[in-house]
């Protein structure tokens, strides 16, 4: 069974492309290149569902044209337009430090320095002055900020990133975290 933890979002498939269930995948990621076996991940009636990829193409920077085994008319491609499209997180390479972005942590586990582990990192907010990391933390959204300063340090094998949080952003009580 795949556990979405170990998934990354790595885009969304836009729209069929020709008529024999190619699909256009939206992403930044560079993938499949190393990979002997790649699949992607999509949901399917609230089930994480593997596709093994059959074949794969670069149309531009931004946009992997994929053809899914099995998925062999255009028909059968427009179930998955407009789905968001997973990875396995073991599979993706780690970002070299000159070619960090923010959106290279989703799917990595979010810690801070005083406070311990706080969530896997859902999604990058980059849309405001200040960029926020979205986790979930028991059943609550929890948005915090990340910036170079913030970040206390980083391990691209295990997954995670943990910040050095300004004081009084989370404190803790004998009841767990308080989002201030």
């Amino acid at each position: 069974m795949i556990r979405k933890e170990e998934t990354v979002k790595i885009g969304y498939f836009a729209k069929p492309h020709g008529i024999k269930g190619e699909l256009s995948l939206v992403t930044d990621y560079d993938l499949f290149e190393n990979n002997e076996d790649p699949y992607v991940i999509c949901e399917m009636d609230g089930i994480a569902v593997p596709f093994f990829v059959e074949s794969f193409r670069h149309k531009s920077n931004a946009v992997i044209l994929v053809k899914l085994e099995d998925i062999d008319s255009e028909l059968l491609a427009k179930r998955f337009v407009n789905r968001d499209v997973f990875y396995p997180a073991s599979c993706l390479k780690a970002p070299s430090i000159d070619d960090l972005a923010w959106s290279n942590f989703i799917g990595y586990m979010l810690g801070g320095k005083e406070q311990g582990e706080l969530g896997f990192i859902q999604y990058v907010d980059e849309t405001t002055i200040n960029t926020l990391f979205k986790v979930e933390y028991q059943g609550k959204e929890l948005l915090v900020p990340v910036s170079d300063e913030l970040v206390y340090s980083v391990d691209h094998k295990g997954r995670s990133i943990v910040l050095a949080l300004p004081e009084g952003l989370l404190t803790m009580n004998n009841e767990g975290l308080i989002i201030n």
